[in-house]
């Protein structure tokens, strides 16, 4: 399967990333991308920065090197209300938000209350996509989180740093099980590369693989091109954004 879009990336304001936002877009564009995600994260990570960070995106160029770029964070899931370190403000100044669960914020605890962490953040609304799922640490009940997410429309991350070793050691058989179920429910996918430097990006040849072995449509993979992704934004109630709309909306 072919994929333009990547939806999960780092520049060095996340505190333990290496690169700028324009080397991230240049990589892009070698990459073969159409479009990335910028999301760095939420200000509970050790080293990332303020709020205020997400807020000013709003200066940022719809392209950069030709490459569109959507503005997003990787947020934190902070409790079991679902909770996320990003105020509700900032919500509208954004156009994508990823939550997941990190161990330097939440201490790793049972898997009923990781479960119930999860769903409770896609019931409160606010996030678009689950991020590394994944991750051993974090175990969780597979089938209760996914229905959730296909229900509420909320896409399933097959993050290809915790497919190929860099990141969440253990985590490759438990995203093959994921992906299997995420099909079986008729969740969407989302694939990103959770590049924490600028040669990373676009790097998703093990996520492409397992949508392939696993036989996810190309339907749900809201990645396959730029014109699905801007679909699956407007389905999660996102605004329109002219330049995008212009550029590859019907096309």
């Amino acid at each position: 399967m072919k994929i333009l879009v990547d939806t999960h990336t780092h520049t060095y304001a996340s505190g333990h990333a290496y690169s700028t936002l324009i080397e991230n877009a240049r990589s892009a564009k070698e990459s073969g991308l159409a479009m990335f995600c910028t999301t760095d994260h939420a200000h509970s990570m050790p080293g990332a920065p303020h709020f205020w960070f997400f807020v000013n995106q709003k200066i940022l160029p719809r392209f950069i090197e030709g490459v569109a770029v959507i503005r997003g964070v990787e947020a934190n899931i902070m409790n079991e209300d679902g909770d996320v370190d990003i105020p509700e403000q900032v919500d509208s100044r954004l156009d994508w938000m990823i939550g997941s669960l990190h161990e330097p914020v939440v201490h790793p605890s049972t898997l009923e209350q990781h479960t119930t962490m999860l769903v409770n953040a896609i019931k409160q609304g606010r996030i678009d996509a689950l991020g590394h799922l994944g991750n051993p640490r974090f175990d969780f009940d597979f089938e209760a989180v996914i229905s959730c997410a296909a229900e509420h429309n909320v896409a399933i991350e097959i993050n290809n740093s915790s497919l190929d070793g860099h990141s969440r050691v253990g985590s490759k058989e438990r995203c093959y099980q994921i992906a299997e179920i995420a099909k079986a429910k008729g969740a969407y996918i989302t694939t990103g590369s959770d590049a924490h430097f600028c040669q990373y990006i676009g790097g998703l040849d093990t996520a492409i693989e397992l949508i392939d072995t696993v036989g996810i449509s190309t339907d749900k993979v809201i990645t396959h091109n730029p014109q699905q992704f801007l679909n699956f934004l407007r389905l999660r109630g996102h605004e329109i954004i002219p330049e995008f709309d212009l550029h590859f909306i019907d096309k």
